[in-house]
């Protein structure tokens, strides 16, 4: 039996969330990526095959105060975007990444930006 890497565990639980979860033109998926440093969020219509709004932490730049900060900032951003290009709705992949911290911080600004999900 080996023991599998971080990376690794976090891709084969992204794989079998991706079984379900899936972006259209109308609800795109807006999937989260979380590095050590940054943290990007992308909405994507999976049908068309496209990414229709994209920010991250990476091109902010006020780059003041914690993690989970920036990645309120990345939310907001990415929901103005969603509102911008007349997009109500989204389904939220969350990467396999636990619901916890920057995912989180992402999200809820994200949803007080007006994106529901």
């Amino acid at each position: 039996m080996t023991r599998e890497s971080r990376y690794e565990g976090r891709t084969r639980r992204h794989e079998r969330v991706r079984e379900r979860v899936r972006g259209s033109a109308r609800r795109p998926r807006l999937a989260v990526f979380r590095s050590l440093s940054h943290i990007y969020a992308q909405l994507i219509d999976d049908d068309a095959r496209r990414t229709l709004a994209a920010a991250s932490s990476a091109d902010a730049r006020d780059r003041k105060g914690s993690k989970v900060e920036s990645a309120k900032a990345v939310g907001a951003r990415i929901g103005e975007q969603a509102k911008a290009k007349g997009i109500a709705e989204a389904v939220f992949d969350r990467g396999g990444y636990r619901y916890h911290g920057r995912v989180k911080a992402l999200g809820d600004a994200a949803r007080g930006a007006g994106l529901k999900f």
